[in-house]
C-alpha cells in the first residue's frame, strides 16, 4: 500500500520536516517534540521524522532550496511539517518561490485550510460586545494553487528606464470548481452549514466573474448550506465588526492570504494559528505549517510562541486520520493557553521551551492511560 493512503493500523507515519528559516526552526522542533510524547503517551502510533535543511542560509551557499530530486523524496512520506521561509538577505520573492510556492504546486496542495478560533485563555482585540469567546470561529478555504499566485507574468524595458511588469492572475474552471467543492464539503460538516464567499467581480471582471459563476453552479449541488457573497474589502469590514455573522469562509489566492492574517490577530496573536496545505486526492503528502512565517527580529531568542505550529501538528494528526487524537492534544493545547504558561504575545512571559514542556506534561496528565 502507499505511504499516502495511510492506514492508521500501520502504526508509523513518516514525517518529512523542513524547519526553513527564522523561528519555523525553534517551533518546529518544538512541535515535533509535542508529537513525539503523544505518540508515546498514546501508544497506538509512533513518528518517523526525516530532517530537509533547505533554508536560506543554505540557498546562500549553493544557489537554490529544494534539490533536484526533493520532491520525489517528499513523495515518500505521509506529511510535511513545515516551519517558515524567509530571511532578510534574501528578498521575500526568491525564497517563497524558491521553496514555498514549488512545495504547494508540485504536491498539488490546491486547498490551503485555515482554521481561526479564540482559544481558551485567550482574547480577541475586539470590544467584548463585538466579540465574545465563541463569536469568533470560522474556518477559512484559500485556493492554493492558481490565482494571483500564478507566476505569470513579467518584466521588460526595465533597461531604457521605462519598466512594465505584469503580474496575471490565472483562473480555471477547473480549478475553481475544485476549491468551491471542498469549501461547500467543510461547510456541510461543521454545524451552522453556512458558507460566505469572497470575490471582487465588480472591479476584476474576468478571472473573478467567472470565480462567482462557477460558486453559483456548484451551490445547486448543496441545498443544505446557506450561502452569501462578499466583496474582500467590505469582508474585513464585517469581520470586525460582525464575526459572528460568519463560519466557513471561501477566497482567491491572494485574499485568503490578507483576510487569514486579519482572522489570526483577531482571535488573539498571529502565533497560535494553524495552516494545511492539502492535495484532497491524497496522491501526494499534504503539509501542515503556522503562519507566523520566519520573524528574524525574534528569532535565536527562544521566545517564539509554538502554539501555532501545536495546532497545525493537530491539523497534522487529524489528517492522518486520527481525529478523536487530535482533538486530544487540541484539549491539552488550550489547557495551557488557559492556565499558562504563555509567551509574550499572548500576554505572559514564558520563552517556547516552558510553553512545549507544559504542553507535553499535559499530554501525560490527559492521555495517561
Amino acid at each position: 500500500m502507499s505511504s499516502n493512503n495511510v492506514d492508521t493500523h500501520e502504526k508509523l507515519f513518516r514525517i518529512a520536516s523542513i524547519p526553513g528559516d527564522g523561528i519555523g526552526t525553534e517551533v518546529t522542533e518544538a512541535a515535533i517534540q509535542v508529537l513525539q510524547k503523544l505518540a508515546e503517551v498514546d501508544g497506538t502510533f509512533h513518528f518517523e521524522f526525516e530532517h530537509f535543511d533547505w533554508s536560506s542560509k543554505n540557498f546562500k551557499e549553493r544557489g537554490y532550496y529544494i534539490p533536484l530530486d526533493g520532491i520525489d523524496q517528499l513523495k515518500k512520506f505521509n506529511a510535511i511539517l513545515f516551519g517558515a521561509v524567509g530571511s532578510p538577505d534574501v528578498p521575500d520573492h526568491i525564497s517563497l518561490w524558491g521553496l514555498m510556492l514549488p512545495l504547494r504546486n508540485s504536491l498539488t496542495q490546491y486547498v490551503n485550510v485555515r482554521p481561526t478560533r479564540i482559544l481558551r485563555g485567550t482574547s480577541s482585540p475586539l470590544r467584548p460586545e463585538v466579540c465574545g469567546p465563541k463569536d469568533l470561529d470560522w474556518v477559512i478555504i484559500r485556493e492554493n494553487s492558481e490565482g494571483e499566485y500564478s507566476g505569470h507574468g513579467g518584466t521588460t524595458h526595465a533597461a531604457s528606464g521605462n519598466a512594465v511588469a505584469t503580474e496575471v492572475s490565472i483562473f480555471t474552471q477547473v480549478g475553481i470548481e475544485r476549491i468551491m467543492r471542498f469549501a461547500f464539503d467543510t461547510a456541510m460538516l461543521r454545524p451552522r452549514k453556512k458558507l460566505t464567499m469572497v470575490t471582487k467581480s465588480n472591479a476584476q471582471r474576468h478571472g473573478m466573474v467567472l470565480w462567482d459563476q462557477i460558486f453559483h453552479e456548484v451551490k445547486k449541488d448543496y441545498p443544505d448550506v446557506e450561502t452569501d457573497k462578499m466583496l474582500v474589502d467590505a469582508m474585513t469590514v464585517r469581520m470586525t465588526l460582525k464575526p459572528q455573522t460568519l463560519d466557513t469562509i471561501v477566497a482567491t489566492n491572494l485574499h485568503a492570504d490578507i483576510l487569514s492574517d486579519l482572522a489570526a490577530a483577531l482571535s488573539g496573536s498571529i502565533g497560535i494559528a494553524p495552516s494545511s496545505n492539502l492535495d484532497p486526492t491524497r496522491k501526494h503528502p499534504s503539509m501542515f505549517e503556522p503562519i507566523h512565517g520566519s520573524a528574524p527580529d525574534i528569532m535565536g531568542k527562544g521566545i517564539a510562541n509554538p502554539v501555532g505550529a501545536f495546532w497545525s501538528a493537530a491539523e497534522m494528526v487529524r489528517w492522518l486520520g486520527m481525529e478523536e487524537v487530535a482533538d486530544k492534544l487540541m484539549q491539552c493545547i488550550e489547557n495551557v493557553t488557559e492556565a499558562g504558561p504563555r509567551t509574550k504575545d499572548l500576554g505572559g512571559s514564558a520563552n517556547t521551551k516552558e510553553v512545549t514542556e507544559a504542553v507535553c506534561r499535559e499530554i501525560e496528565k490527559q492521555l495517561k492511560r
